[in-house]
This record gives C-alpha cells, structure tokens and sequence, in this order.
C-alpha cells in the first residue's frame, strides 16, 4: 500500500540502515524520490535520546547535515505493559548492542515467562519525522500505534525484529504470518508514512 503524492522540493534522505525498515518504509512510499543515506557514506549517529521523537529527530538532522538535503527518520519499538514500557526506545539493542532479531526475542520471552496471557498487552510505536535541513526548528512529526499482544513463542516467517512474537488480533495471526502488503496497511511504521504524507501535503 503507498502512499499518494508527497510534494517534496527534492531528493529526500531516508536516514535508516535497518534492512527491514528500508524495506518496509520503500514500498509504502515507492513513487517518492527517497535515496538511502547509505548512498552518501554517512554513518548511523548515536540514538543517545530517551524517547522515540528524540531518536527520530537525532538521526534526520544527523542525515540531512551530511547530505544537504531533507531527510526522513524513523525511531520505533516494541512497548510492553508488563514490562513497563520496555524494551521501548531500545528495542533493537533490547538484548545487547549487537543482538539479533533473535536475541532480542529470546530475551523479551524470558522476561515474560511468568506474565499470564491477560497481561501481555503490547503495541508497537513509531514515530516518523521530516526535516527540510539539519537546523529545521520546525519538524513535521507524524505518529503511529499498533495494539496488539505477546505470544509465548514465536510463529511466522515474514517481517523482522518482534514480528514472530506480536500478536495482531484482527487478523487473528502474528505479524510474522502477515504478508508484507497486509502488514504495512495495519502497521505503525505504515500509519506514521501516511500520516506524514498527509502533514506534508496540507
């Protein structure tokens, strides 16, 4: 599913290197002139913030100043009631610095052995912003939600990071067994593209 036009000036940066994210954010907006940051050699930054909209905002300006153009990032994660919240703004390091999908699974299952089924209430959030230059004082922040609850193993093969163990009412399925168009018609990373379209285009 993509999103209608965005009126862009130019070339926008899309400052992720997270294979799965550039996958997902290349289809939802595929007629978008999006170059990947990686094309100018510029290194991911240091996601030093304590909330989504700061690691977002971190990783655009840091793209767009080397770059010289606008830039789009994404900051998103996994939020677990009964974890208060985590593993939340570190959930891709969630089970060390250079953790796997896997890792990272393996952990938050651990964490939630003893949490009984009413209680794995989760969602991921995504926050997305764009920024026309690196000093931008007024960022365009868009926001997405997906509700949806932890299973006590993982099924499915598709998507990445928590997909396996996410589990999406509505479709009575993990994420993980979504196809990819399915997934990013529901998602929060595909809510927070079109919101920001939306944003960009009023």
């Amino acid at each position: 599913m993509t999103c209608s036009a965005l009126e862009y000036k130019s070339e926008v940066v899309l400052a992720s290197g997270n294979p799965g994210k550039i996958k997902e954010i290349q289809a939802i907006l595929a007629e978008h002139p999006i170059v990947l940051q990686s094309a100018f050699n510029v290194e991911e930054c240091d996601e030093t913030g304590t909330t989504f909209v700061e690691n977002a905002l971190l990783k655009a300006r840091n793209a767009s100043l080397h770059c010289n153009l606008p830039a789009i990032a994404d900051d998103s994660g996994l939020v677990v009631d009964a974890l208060y919240g985590a593993p939340g703004v570190v959930s891709a390091r969630y089970a060390g610095l250079k953790a796997t999908d896997q890792d990272n699974i393996d952990k938050l299952l651990y964490e939630m052995k003893d949490v009984p089924g009413h209680l794995r209430t989760a969602r991921f959030v995504c926050i997305i912003v764009y920024v026309e230059h690196a000093n931008d004082p007024c960022p365009v922040i868009a926001q997405g939600v997906w509700e949806g609850r932890i299973l006590d193993q993982a099924v499915g093969e598709n998507g990445f990071g928590y997909d396996p163990v996410f589990w999406v009412p509505e479709q009575n399925c993990a994420s993980a067994e979504l196809s990819a168009e399915v997934k990013n018609s529901l998602s929060h990373r595909g809510q927070a593209l079109r919101q920001l379209t939306n944003l960009l285009n009023s």
